[in-house]
């Protein structure tokens, strides 16, 4: 059940990232040749106002396909001469009549159906390609709003001070409200224990709430050498609030900027060396810890299933968005470093050029993907 789980979250999570781009298109007037769910041979496919949607074998990834947006056109009606092994000079002729017959009609049914990608405006093209990102960042927000309005949020609040631990020797207390750690303002408990995580010895600075004062102090994390990291000997979380609409609403944004926050710093900790190939997952480290998520929450009702769902969907969705963004070739954040290039310039890059990097990042991807997935079933057979 836990794997039939994980498709459907990373259907769903896949699903509503390539309507993004495919609804802001079409309100920009470029055609969309297919939409597509997974990936490989069509298990069902139909074709309406000019747009082929498909549902694809392998249940992984999808697509939103633009008219043009590699350069090259379907049937762009070109007018050059087309020879055939015929002699006669007349009927040379006739065939470059009829094709260019052919390409006025194919004109008229592209003109129906939008613009090629590469003829909209270029601020309508940056729109459709960050609107992928974007929709996956609108889904976290929005199941946020259904688990924190259901479990409430977690307060920063110290529920117990460390014996001898940094925090005692500031004088924080049990009870007390964190504010803000190094001018980081600070909503959720597990922002503290990003900050603290992340911490190499420095001096952290915190502010804190106590009886309706506010308070700020410096405390020097102490270094545990059983767990090998820094740590500021206090322990807060388990204080769940259920805030009103409104206050759901606002710790729903700060629930989405956790995770965008937490898989930027994770990058950073990738490419600094702290993180290690284990601390990787694709698609089968992702569906096993779907399962174990699952496992773990059956014996409370599916009512829980159902909300720890919602939670890692949350998760995977911000993923998704913040990695797409990056400024790789053949992701989101790497087609619009080349429109935002096209802005400064005042023209396109030459589209063989940017096919190039394009195919090559794809190349360097799918050898990631690769590892990952090998990486992945190496851990799970161990």
């Amino acid at each position: 059940m836990g794997i039939v789980l994980f498709f459907v979250i990373f259907v769903l999570v896949v699903l509503v990232h390539e309507f993004g781009h495919f609804i802001i298109a079409k309100a920009n007037g470029i055609m969309v040749k297919e939409f597509c769910i997974g990936m490989g041979p069509a298990l069902a496919s139909f074709t309406k106002g000019g747009t082929k949607y498909a549902i694809r074998l392998l249940p992984i990834g999808g697509a939103c396909i633009f008219e043009g947006e590699d350069g090259k056109y379907s049937d762009d009606g070109s007018d050059e001469d087309v020879y055939t092994d015929e002699p006669d000079s007349n009927k040379r002729s006739a065939k470059r009549a009829s094709d260019k017959t052919d390409g006025l009609v194919a004109d008229a049914q592209l003109g129906a159906y939008g613009k090629p990608f590469p003829e909209a405006p270029v601020w309508g093209r940056i729109a459709t390609v960050f609107a992928g990102p974007f929709f996956n960042f609108i889904l976290a927000f929005l199941f946020s709003m259904i688990v924190i309005g259901s479990y409430g949020a977690d307060m920063p609040v110290i529920v117990k001070i460390m014996e001898d631990g940094a925090a005692q020797e500031a004088g924080l207390l049990e009870g007390d409200r964190i504010v803000k750690l190094d001018h980081h303002r600070i909503h959720l408990y597990r922002e503290i224990s990003l900050y603290s995580m992340l911490n190499k010895g420095e001096p952290m600075e915190i502010t804190y709430s106590r009886d309706g004062q506010e308070n700020t102090v410096t405390i020097q994390p102490k270094y545990n050498e059983q767990a090998g990291r820094y740590y500021m000997g206090l322990l807060g979380q388990g204080v769940y609030e259920k805030p009103g609409f409104l206050k759901t609403a606002a710790y729903s944004f700060y629930e989405v900027k956790y995770w965008i926050n937490t898989v930027i710093k994770s990058l950073e900790m990738l490419v600094q060396g702290k993180m290690s190939k284990d601390d990787l997952a694709g698609p089968v480290g992702v569906a096993k810890m779907v399962d174990d998520v699952y496992t773990e929450s059956k014996p409370d009702g599916a009512y829980y299933v159902f909300l720890n769902m919602l939670s890692f969907c949350i998760l995977l969705s911000a993923n998704l968005g913040v990695m797409n963004l990056l400024p790789i070739p053949a992701l989101d954040g790497g087609r619009l470093i080349f429109l935002f290039l096209e802005v400064i310039r005042g023209k396109p890059i030459p589209p063989e050029k940017e096919g190039i990097v394009h195919l090559v990042g794809m190349a360097a991807l799918m050898a990631l993907m690769a590892f990952i997935f090998v990486n992945d079933l190496t851990r799970l057979f161990r």
